[in-house]
Order: C-alpha cells, then structure tokens, then sequence
C-alpha cells in the first residue's frame, strides 16, 4: 500500500516542475519548466556568467521558483548536465544539483552537453571547444553507440571514415574540424542551454532513469591539471 501511495505521488510530482542547470561551458544557464500532459513549457531561464558559477547558481535557482510561486519540495525533478567542460564549471553545478536534490529528495538525470547539442542541432555528431587545438567530441553512427572523447589534430586525422555531419557551437572547433575534415558539413547551432537540457531530460526523468546522487559524477573526458602535473612531478620524484 505505502509503496502505491509512493508511486502515485511520484506520479503527480513528474506532472508538475522541472529545473536543469548547465555551468559546463563559458556561460552557463538554469531552467524552469512545468511539465502539462504531454507539453513541457519552459517557465523562464537565467544566463550565468563563467567565473560567477559559485556566487550566482543557487540565487538563480531561488529566483525563478519564486517568480513561479513555487519551493524547492514542488520539484518533480532535476537535469543536471555534468559536462564536458570547465572542471571549475561543472564540479560547481554538479555540487549545487547534489544540495539541492538531497535537502528536497528530487530525482536527478544526468545528460552530456555534447548530445544536448546534437540533439537541439539535428545532426547525430557534435563537438565543442576544448581549449590546446583539441575537442570534446560525439560520434554517433547507424552502425554503432554513440562514443564520446577529446580528440586532438592527431586522433582526428585518426578517424575514419569522418562524419558527413556535426554540430557546433564556437569558432575554434569549427575551425580545428574543418581543417581535419574538409569533407566533413559543420552545422552551426547556438550553444546548448538548460531550456535544451530541460527538454532533453523530461522523458528521462519521466521514465524514471535516475542516477544515485552518490555515484554522480563529472563527465570530463579530460584530466584535471592538477592530475596530470602531480603525475609527472611523482613520476619525478621517484626517478630521482
């Protein structure tokens, strides 16, 4: 009986509010969105500066349910895009998503910001800047799974055959593609935001396809500096 009950307020809580944040890339974003039948309608986003994650997200957060004349406990659930991007970015977000989900016990889905991008663009690849003349890449074919990686000029020459087409959202990694693969149709999109991840994320979260909150982690695809400069200075020691 209780786990009815249980099942029947899950039920009418999916049928209420959703909220998504993105702090993965330069500027980053939070959603609200309230899910009627089956029309998901976004009830208003916020721009978050880069370097402001850490002072800014959880006001954002507040300010749009209170225009909504909502608390946090009205959730029926959150999409929290954990990367790739700025490790700063998306450790800030993801521990914001984490607060926010354990005081209220919402559930959680994760998404990559590459398949938001390629979702919100139309074509199955993506990539985004990575900084060092490399990208985080998405490669999605009909022949296999979706793989994602970062790829430098080396790994990209690599790769073959190349995607007839993939999304992208910023100079530099239009032009490190374009000049890896000539042949290859860029198609230029904005930069996913937390109104995309949002819209993304709905059916995940209505499916029930949560993650466990202590298992949720950065999807980074690169190491930290921290990582790789403390591997070579042991590496160092050690030989010394």
């Amino acid at each position: 009986m209780e786990s009815n009950e249980s099942s029947q307020s899950a039920a009418a809580r999916f049928g209420m509010f959703m909220l998504a944040l993105d702090t993965c890339g330069p500027s980053g974003s939070v959603a609200l969105g309230r899910l009627a039948g089956r029309d998901l309608e976004i009830l208003g986003q916020t721009e978050l500066e880069g370097r402001s994650y850490s002072a800014t997200l959880v006001a954002a957060v507040g300010e749009l349910l209170a225009h909504a004349g909502i608390q946090l406990k009205d959730l029926g659930g959150i999409v929290a895009v954990n990367g790739p991007g700025s490790f700063t970015g998306v450790r800030v977000g993801l521990s914001a998503v984490k607060g926010l989900a354990e005081a209220a016990r919402i559930p959680v889905v994760a998404l990559s910001r590459l398949q938001v991008l390629s979702r919100i663009s139309g074509a199955p690849s993506a990539a985004l800047d990575a900084h060092r003349e490399e990208v985080f890449l998405r490669l999605e074919t009909a022949s296999r799974a979706p793989v994602e990686l970062l790829a430098g000029r080396r790994e990209l020459a690599a790769i073959h055959p190349a995607p007839v087409r993939i999304a992208v959202c910023d100079e530099a990694a239009a032009d490190l593609l374009a000049a890896a693969w000539p042949g290859t149709q860029l198609v230029t999109s904005a930069a996913p935001s937390a109104a995309d991840a949002l819209r993304l994320g709905e059916a995940r979260l209505i499916a029930g396809a949560h993650v466990d909150l202590a298992l949720l982690d950065g999807h980074y695809l690169r190491r930290s500096d921290a990582e790789i400069f403390g591997d070579a200075a042991g590496r160092r020691l050690q030989g010394a």
